[in-house]
């Protein structure tokens, strides 16, 4: 009984605080403040300098513990908070930088880069989180791309996203991706007939930035999956940090985990009907 009404006063207060996070004061920050996208900025030139120098050979194309590649091969996805340096908190802002780790048996490079070009087929990859998604324009390194996806976190946040998405390779079994927002709005009421895409003023900061690096390998009968993601959000309010931090900082994580599961069950879906039709 009174642990039912602890943990019913906890969701109380987190519900209260999200609600106060979203609410007049979010739109202080509507816009992201040009100091904190200057360090989001610096801060990414860092990571996709360290992730050019792991692309350029085999042995460590990954980052983390190669110990962990046992778990992995058990059907462990693994999840890390990469640490940042000292300036996460940024003016009126926060960086989040997040990293995962999959892999998927017998699952081949280029059906997963095959996935990835495919912005068009986003909302079956990926389903519930994108709503909607087609490819604007694409060569052959290249990928400009448009997103609605749905967040849901206590309360639910809809976003339309457009991505600069560039694609590399080492070689046939060894290839990477970084995808780059070049848009990020809000949109209101989405299904209804006041459906609206919100202006600059009115935005609450949900995201104002997110950058997405693949790295994928092919070895070991299967295709190892990694994904860092740094993203940029509005600030926590004065006083209300131990109850929407935790919020806040669960988005990513989740996310994140969501989206290698679904990547890894599309791959081995994939691979079944090949198999099946005898293309494999």
């Amino acid at each position: 009984m009174v642990g039912d009404m602890k943990r019913g006063v906890l969701r109380f207060v987190v519900r209260c605080g999200v609600v106060i996070l979203s609410a007049g004061a979010g739109r202080v920050w509507a816009e992201a403040p040009a100091r904190a996208v200057a360090a989001f900025d610096s801060y990414v030139g860092v990571v996709e300098g360290r992730l050019a120098s792991q692309h350029r050979s085999p042995e460590g194309f990954f980052a983390g513990d190669p110990q962990g590649e046992a778990r992995l091969r058990r059907g462990e996805v693994l999840i890390e908070q990469v640490t940042a340096p000292a300036g996460k908190e940024l003016p009126g802002a926060l960086l989040h930088h997040w990293r995962g780790t999959a892999f998927a048996p017998a699952a081949k490079a280029a059906d997963f880069e095959r996935m990835l070009r495919d912005f068009g087929g986003y909302p079956r990859y990926f389903a519930p989180q994108v709503m909607a998604a087609r490819t604007i324009a694409a060569d052959d390194d290249r990928v400009e791309g448009w997103m609605r996806v749905r967040q849901r976190h206590v309360i639910t946040v809809v976003l339309d996203s457009t991505y600069d998405v560039q694609f590399g390779r080492l070689d046939a079994r060894d290839g990477w991706s970084a995808s780059r927002s070049t848009r990020i709005a809000e949109v209101d009421a989405v299904g209804t007939r006041e459906e609206r895409v919100l202006g600059p003023g009115e935005e609450h900061g949900f995201l104002w930035r997110l950058n997405t690096y693949w790295s994928w390998e092919e070895r070991d009968g299967g295709l190892y999956l990694q994904v860092e993601s740094v993203s940029l959000t509005r600030g926590i309010p004065a006083g209300l940090g131990w109850v929407a931090r935790p919020f806040v900082e669960s988005i990513p994580r989740e996310s994140l985990g969501f989206t290698l599961r679904a990547a890894v069950n599309w791959l081995q879906l994939t691979g079944d009907r090949l198999r099946v039709t005898g293309y494999r």
